[in-house]
């Protein structure tokens, strides 16, 4: 007589797709608390990004050689035009990463969600443009309101929102130089990193030199500045594997956890929050809310079809 076997167990809800997914946006969302101590004990924001620079380079590369990518990293430096490419795509996410690390230790960490909340609409629209993606009523409404929203935050700053702009203009362009390379993410990642840390590290050399780093302050000063790295890598790379294995609606859905999670630190830091902000803000949520479900409709329609 045969015995059943037991089944096999589920995956944890950690493991799952959705749980890294959620996990990748979290570590996104509170990135600012990584930034915030670095700032008490004096570092400046071109300090932290050109450690976030150089840690990124190590465990970008760690996970290459983990993963066997190597190969790849040398066609792609045995490729000029996607070097130079990658180049580019590196000028773009160092200056996403240093308007971002400047405006959360400069007390812009609100604003600095805003950004956030804009990419995924910005995106949608430079897929419009650029590329003759279809764009459905359900789009050009969340759109709509999030050009509302930005001119309600220009008459509440009294200026226009240049670091949320910035924000999402940069990521926005670096995403679409990613998305014409036949590159993958994290190999992308490492090369981008590569050209970042020359700079970087002759910076921090000097910097060091000169007596004015703080890394060798003491040991909590560089778990901070190390900690960078895997906060800066971590997220990339789970968000490289969960996007393969997630419906476009509900990536669309859990990525507004990150500028969530920012927007309540700056609140809980106390940052301005005005009536007029909020009435911003309030245009943004909809806005977003608006994508989400049209990103919704349209995997469903594609389940169904």
């Amino acid at each position: 007589m045969s015995t059943a076997q037991p089944a096999a167990p589920s995956p944890s809800f950690f493991a799952s797709p959705i749980g890294l997914a959620i996990l990748c946006y979290a570590v996104w969302g509170f990135a600012p608390l990584v930034y915030l101590p670095m700032k008490d004990f004096g570092a400046g924001a071109l300090e932290i990004m050109a450690h976030r620079s150089v840690w990124a380079l190590i465990w970008s590369g760690g996970l290459v050689m983990i993963t066997r990518q190597f190969p790849e990293v040398l066609t792609i430096f045995r490729t000029p035009k996607v070097a130079l490419t990658l180049l580019v795509a590196a000028l773009m996410i160092a200056i996403n990463w240093g308007v971002f690390v400047w405006a959360v230790t400069n007390h812009h960490t609100i604003e600095s969600a805003l950004g956030y909340y804009l990419n995924p609409l910005l995106n949608m629209a430079a897929g419009a443009i650029l590329f003759k993606e279809r764009l459905d009523n359900w789009g050009k409404a969340a759109i709509g309101l999030a050009i509302v929203g930005v001119g309600i935050q220009a008459l509440a700053l009294g200026h226009i929102p240049y670091i949320a702009l910035t924000l999402a203009l940069s990521f926005a362009t670096y995403g679409i130089i990613r998305k014409q390379l036949a590159v993958s993410a994290l190999a992308g990642l490492f090369v981008e990193c590569v050209f970042l840390f020359v700079p970087s590290i002759i910076y921090l050399v000097w910097f060091e030199g000169t007596g004015q780093g703080h890394f060798f302050g003491g040991l909590s000063h560089a778990f901070w500045f190390a900690l960078t790295g895997p906060v800066t890598v971590l997220p990339l790379f789970l968000f490289s594997y969960v996007a393969r294995r997630l419906p476009l609606s509900t990536m669309g859905f859990i990525q507004f956890m990150a500028p969530t999670i920012a927007f309540m630190i700056g609140l809980f830091q106390g940052e301005l929050f005005t009536p007029l902000r909020a009435l911003s803000f309030a245009f943004i949520w909809f806005g977003a809310g608006v994508f989400a479900f049209g990103a919704w409709r349209r995997a469903r329609q594609m389940r169904v079809g």
